[in-house]
C-alpha cells in the first residue's frame, strides 16, 4: 500500500506465513538490513514486541513508542528513548492517536499535514481502466464493499442487494469488491441474488490492495461498512457512505472525507464494543433500515464535492 508513494525511499515487511526458526532467521536478517541503514529514529505505532525490540537493537538517536498499560512494569519502556501519550478509548481518532507520537518530539502536525495519502501506480491506473471497460463501465460509477473480515460488522445481504438494486436502476453503474476469503465471496453471491441489474458487476475476490485502491479511486461515491477500503476510501478523499455497528466511531470513523455515517445504534439497541466475540458470525447492523442507507447515498450523490 506505501509503494507508489514518492516520499517513500523504501519499505521492509515481514514475511508473517513463515514460522519457526525460518521466521526467526528471517526476522534476524530484517534486523542486520535495518541496522545497516543506521536510521535516526525510530517511531513505533503499536503494542508488538518485535517493533519494541527494532527500537533498542537499532540504536537510533530517538525511538518512539506508546505508553500502553499493559506494558507497564515490563522492559518495554527501555526500549525506547521516549513514550508517547495514550488519549483514552475513543476520545479520538486513530490518526490523531498515531501523530501522538510526534509530540514528545515537539511537532504538531497542522490540520492539512494530518491527511492521510494513498497514492496510485500509472500501471494500476491502466490496468484498471481496462478491467471497468471490458466490463462496460466508461462513466461515473458506485464501488460497493460489503463485507470485512470480521462478519459482526456486516449489514444484511437482502438489504444491500436492494440498495445496489435501487441505486442501479437510478442509472449508477455498481462495483461490487470484497476480498478473495471464501466467506467473502459466499456474501457476494448472496446479495448479487437480490440484485439483478445488468448495471452490477462484480470484481470480488479480484483485486490486489492497490488494485482496489485505484477502482475506488475512479469512483463518485463508495459505500461500505467498518473496513480497510472505507479507510482506503476516505485517504483517497471520495465521498463515503459508511455503515456502523459496535465500533469505536470517534476512532474509526472516515477520516477528513465527506461522508455519511449510519450508526446502528440510532436505530435500536446496540451491543458494547468492547463486548463483541470477535469470532463471532452474528452481525450487529440489523437496525439500519435501507432508507437510511439510500437516502445518504443519494444526499451524496446529488451534491457533488467542491474539488470535483
Amino acid at each position: 500500500m506505501l509503494q507508489a508513494n514518492p516520499d517513500i525511499e523504501q519499505t521492509w515487511g515481514l514475511d508473517k506465513s513463515l514460522h519457526g526458526w525460518v521466521r526467526l532467521r528471517h526476522q534476524l536478517q530484517l534486523i542486520k538490513k535495518l541496522a545497516s541503514q543506521q536510521y535516526d529514529w525510530v517511531i513505533h505505532l503499536s503494542d508488538q514486541w518485535f517493533g519494541a525490540v527494532l527500537a533498542h537493537w537499532l540504536h537510533p538517536k530517538i525511538a518512539i513508542g506508546f505508553d500502553y498499560p499493559k506494558r507497564r512494569g515490563t522492559i518495554w519502556k527501555r526500549c525506547f528513548s521516549d513514550l508517547a501519550p495514550l488519549a483514552e478509548s475513543n476520545t479520538c481518532h486513530t490518526v490523531e492517536q498515531n501523530l501522538l507520537a510526534l509530540s514528545v518530539i515537539g511537532i504538531t502536525p497542522t490540520d492539512d499535514e494530518a491527511r492521510c495519502r494513498l497514492c496510485i501506480s500509472q500501471t494500476n491506473r491502466q490496468h484498471i481502466a481496462n478491467i471497468l471497460s471490458s466490463n462496460g463501465i466508461t462513466t461515473s460509477y458506485i464501488v460497493v464493499h460489503p463485507a470485512s473480515r470480521w462478519f459482526f460488522k456486516c449489514w444484511e445481504d437482502d438489504r444491500f442487494g436492494h440498495v445496489l438494486q435501487q441505486l442501479a436502476e437510478k442509472g449508477w453503474p455498481i462495483v461490487l469488491t470484497a476480498a478473495p476469503a471464501p466467506q467473502e465471496q459466499a456474501l457476494v453471491e448472496s446479495i448479487l441474488n437480490h440484485a439483478r441489474s445488468p448495471r452490477i458487476i462484480s470484481l470480488a475476490g479480484q483485486l490486489s490492495l492497490p488494485e482496489l485502491a485505484t477502482v475506488i479511486d475512479g469512483s463518485r461515491l463508495f459505500v461500505g461498512v467498518d473496513s480497510v477500503p472505507m479507510h482506503m476510501a476516505a485517504a483517497l478523499g471520495k465521498d463515503t457512505v459508511a455503515l456502523f455497528g459496535p465500533s469505536k466511531i470517534n476512532e474509526w470513523r472516515p477520516w477528513k472525507t465527506r461522508y455519511r455515517l449510519i450508526n446502528a445504534a440510532d436505530y435500536g439497541p446496540l451491543i458494547d464494543p468492547d463486548a463483541v466475540n470477535t469470532a463471532t458470525h452474528e452481525r450487529y447492523l440489523s437496525n439500519i433500515p435501507e432508507s437510511a442507507v439510500l437516502s445518504a447515498c443519494e444526499e451524496l450523490l446529488a451534491n457533488a464535492p467542491e474539488n470535483a
